[in-house]
């Protein structure tokens, strides 16, 4: 991790990128407006002001070894969750066809 600054940046960046894909989806299948999709776009949301929170929040201020492990927790839980969020919209996905 490079600076909190980036890590906020690659945030909003993977969440607006699995929000962007909803979006895509919901054009090409207009016939299926699904509430799964919105679900995904909430969801989506909400992870990323829960991490934007967890960022500008953190724990231990007085140690940096506690701060670096803290900001490395957030950015592994930043990519499992965009994972799991691009998972459901893949799962939707295959389920159309």
């Amino acid at each position: 991790m490079a600076s909190v600054r980036g890590l906020k940046k690659d945030i909003d960046y993977l969440v607006f990128e699995v929000i962007s894909d909803c979006f895509v989806y919901s054009r090409i299948h207009s016939d299926n407006q699904s509430d799964e999709l919105s679900a995904i776009i909430s969801d989506a949301v909400n992870f990323r002001n829960d991490l934007i929170s967890r960022v500008n929040n953190p724990d231990g201020k007085d140690n940096p070894k506690i701060i670096k492990a803290y900001y490395k927790s957030v950015e592994k839980d930043l990519l499992t969750g965009v994972d799991k969020l691009f998972s459901r919209l893949s799962a939707l996905t295959s389920a159309k066809k």
